[in-house]
């Protein structure tokens, strides 16, 4: 049985860029609905409450036909959603150091530019969906680059190798109250909560 986790850190935390109502809202309703249709989509699979949600939603052709779109979107949900609070914190870390800032540096020129093209990424998701950083292996080291998903799909499911660094929620749940349709204002809003302490550690 999967449960939703505490943040670490108060609904209001990450005011003024996200709003405590969004948050609660966010955390209590929408993410708790995601794990409790998981759970309930496992009731008649008991075997499968024994994986973690990274084996579930990375491994979808393993998922039985008849539940498998609900391990996908409720299972996606849930997955996304306890990366999304993890990778955020009040204050935030303004940039990334390190390996994770060479790799930045040298796949997309600068920060700054790495920012625009995540951001477009974000900005440019038609509908609902997320924005990835994602890391590949390619045999002589790992590479980095920018995806973006549909609903709450996410790159593992297409390749289980990926390393997902960093996820943001672009469905209007997510800034809805606070932003109403300017989704840019909330992406260019949302670097200032960016936990890359939290995000570096899944960089090789």
């Amino acid at each position: 049985m999967f449960n939703i986790l505490p943040l670490g850190y108060d609904y209001e935390a990450l005011e003024p860029f996200i709003d405590t109502k969004t948050m609660k809202i966010h955390h209590t309703k929408h993410h708790q609905a995601y794990v409790d249709n998981l759970n309930k989509a496992l009731e008649k699979y008991p075997d499968l409450g024994s994986k973690t949600i990274e084996e579930l939603v990375s491994d979808l052709d393993e998922i039985p036909e008849e539940i498998r779109s609900a391990v996908r979107n409720h299972g996606g949900g849930h997955f996304n959603h306890s990366l999304f609070w993890k990778i955020m914190t009040p204050g935030g870390n303004r940039e990334p150091q390190g390996k994770l800032l060479e790799k930045i540096n040298d796949t997309f020129g600068d920060f700054e530019k790495f920012k625009e093209q995540f951001g477009a990424s974000a900005v440019g998701r038609f509908g609902s969906g997320w924005a990835w950083l994602i890391s590949e292996d390619r045999g002589q080291g790992s590479e980095i680059r920018i995806l973006s998903s549909v609903n709450q799909d996410n790159p593992m499911m297409e390749n289980k190798e990926v390393k997902i660094l960093l996820g943001l929620d672009v469905w209007e749940h997510a800034y809805y109250l606070k932003y109403q349709n300017r989704r840019k204002d909330y992406v260019d809003s949302w670097w200032n909560l960016v936990n890359w302490s939290e995000v570096e550690k899944s960089i090789s």
